[in-house]
């Protein structure tokens, strides 16, 4: 019988939800896994809309979980509905959205705010001792809820112009949490508090090599559960 795991979203589209080719990587891997997978996502607004051709804000407004049912195709959850119970690990893809609407990140730095059940959903995971893979940005999330855990973001510095948001590092160090540089084809696992992570579009790469690191933190989560 396959894993069971939940995929948490935030929207659709790199500027203002879930980076949809990370959703899609994990989406893929979790199906050569063998994994049975439900998603879901926050029925909020988003923090705000982007045009995505201009990459300029519009001063329309969405929800969360109506945008993620279109890379979910239509097959989707609130996030309030989610019970930790119901399965065996939990993965979130990252993109801008993570850091503006399921936390504030891109507004607070180190010193944001997670939405109350992205928070409980992750302590709910942990406390049952159930693996949290997390890719991109969405690695913050962990550091800003479990002080002191290892993840990764990439690398600590812009190495050959490949890692323009490396400073991303220094603020999950301020936060207490160790960074643990990788390569983009990488994962690495925390296996005190089973936490996976992968850098993803933190760095600039081809989208195969995106697609691989993915592979190897879906299959750790796998392994873990």
């Amino acid at each position: 019988m396959g894993k069971r795991v939940a995929l948490v979203l935030a929207g659709c589209g790199v500027f203002d939800g879930s980076e949809i080719h990370e959703a899609s990587a994990a989406l893929v891997h979790l199906s050569r896994g063998g994994a049975e997978v439900k998603i879901f996502a926050p029925s909020i607004e988003q923090r705000d809309v982007v045009n995505h051709l201009k990459g300029s804000p519009t001063d329309e407004k969405r929800n969360v979980l109506v945008e993620s049912a279109r890379l979910a195709r239509g097959n989707i959850q609130d996030l309030a509905e989610l019970k930790a119970s119901e399965f065996d690990a939990v993965i979130f893809p990252g993109g801008f959205g993570v850091a503006k609407n399921l936390c504030s990140w891109a507004v607070d730095g180190k010193n944001c705010t997670v939405n109350e059940h992205v928070r409980s959903t992750l302590q709910a995971f942990h406390g049952a001792k159930k693996p949290i893979g997390l890719c991109c940005i969405s690695p913050v999330l962990a550091a800003k809820v479990f002080p002191g855990c290892e993840v990764t973001v990439g690398q600590d510095k812009n190495v050959d112009g490949r890692f323009p948001d490396a400073e991303t590092a220094s603020a999950i160090a301020e936060l207490g949490c160790k960074h643990i540089c990788k390569n983009v084809n990488e994962s690495h696992v925390d296996k005190a508090n089973k936490i996976v992570t992968t850098c993803a579009f933190m760095c600039k790469a081809p989208l195969h090599e995106i697609f691989d690191g993915i592979g190897t933190m879906v299959q750790e989560v796998l392994k873990l559960a």
